[in-house]
């Protein structure tokens, strides 16, 4: 690769990495479903008119929609929003890719490869110890939510495949039309009216500024980079820099939010790394991972 699109590259990873702390931070202002739904409607208001027409049929959007708009953002801010630290969720939710191959194995009768089995067997291996350490904590409940939002994340991914959309952005811009609502209905249902006019007619400057930061550096401008660089370069050659994320993650949580992380956890984090590295770079591999 060229140095300035490596450069490039780190430089989305730092954008990703660094959204889990403007999440943290928004979810000191929002709760998270309110959050989420003021994360999608950032995103849809300014790019509609930018995109043009969905590229795909609105079957597909309607069920990327659910299960990456919804799904998988509701847990991951409600995982967060119940004790899980910034800079931890961005490693978790890396597990992402192991649970895209799984998919892929289930349902479209790709066969695993000795590099996917072992990089899946050591990132298992990490978050088992993560789930150790967190047992201890209060947040062991966080950690599950994340989890489960990696695996949404994961059949996202296959969704996205099989719909095989020719302009990934407008993809995601219109997937993005789906959440809103459906978010707002479910603040209204468990975070109560009262709570959300309390939250919006208080509204502080940072959480303004986090929910513009995750829909527009980490989404808009982030994922039209990756985009580019996927455009540039096979997959292979681009995902493994998905893999900075976390080390973004974790030391902007440490500077920002002053959050540390155990031995076990550290070592955890080494070993889960390892493993998703290998998932990434297994020969053949082509599934496009999707940006947060």
């Amino acid at each position: 690769m060229k140095p300035a699109h490596i450069a490039l590259a780190l430089l989305v990873a730092a954008l990703w990495g660094t959204n889990f702390v403007a999440i943290k931070i928004g979810l000191g202002s929002f709760p998270p479903f309110l959050l989420s739904s003021l994360r999608f409607l950032a995103v849809v208001v300014p790019m509609l008119f930018f995109v043009g027409r969905p590229c795909v049929s609105w079957r597909w959007i309607l069920a990327i929609g659910f299960v990456f708009g919804i799904v998988k953002f509701g847990l991951l801010f409600l995982g967060m929003d119940l004790g899980m630290p910034a800079g931890l969720s961005s490693l978790v939710l890396q597990a992402q890719a192991p649970f895209t191959v799984l998919f892929a194995v289930l349902l479209l009768g790709e066969r695993l490869r000795g590099l996917q089995i072992a990089g899946m067997a050591l990132a298992a291996g990490g978050l088992v110890l993560i789930g150790i350490e967190r047992a201890q904590e209060t947040s062991l409940i966080g950690l599950a939510l994340v989890i489960a939002a990696a695996c949404a994340w994961g059949y996202a991914n296959i969704l996205m495949k099989q719909a095989k959309a020719p302009n990934m952005l407008n993809l995601v811009v219109w997937v993005s039309v789906i959440p809103p609502l459906p978010m707002a209905a479910l603040s209204l249902a468990f975070e109560g009216p009262d709570r959300i006019l309390a939250t919006l007619s208080g509204i502080t400057w940072s959480g303004i500024l986090s929910v513009l930061y995750i829909a527009w550096a980490s989404t808009i401008i982030g994922f039209s980079l990756w985009v580019y660089l996927l455009k540039q370069y096979s997959a292979s050659l681009v995902a493994p820099f998905s893999l900075m994320v976390p080390i973004f993650g974790i030391a902007v949580s440490a500077l920002v939010l002053g959050e540390a992380l155990s031995m076990l956890e550290i070592a955890a984090g080494i070993l889960t790394l390892i493993g998703l590295l290998l998932v990434v770079r297994a020969p053949k591999q082509n599934l496009q991972m999707v940006t947060l």
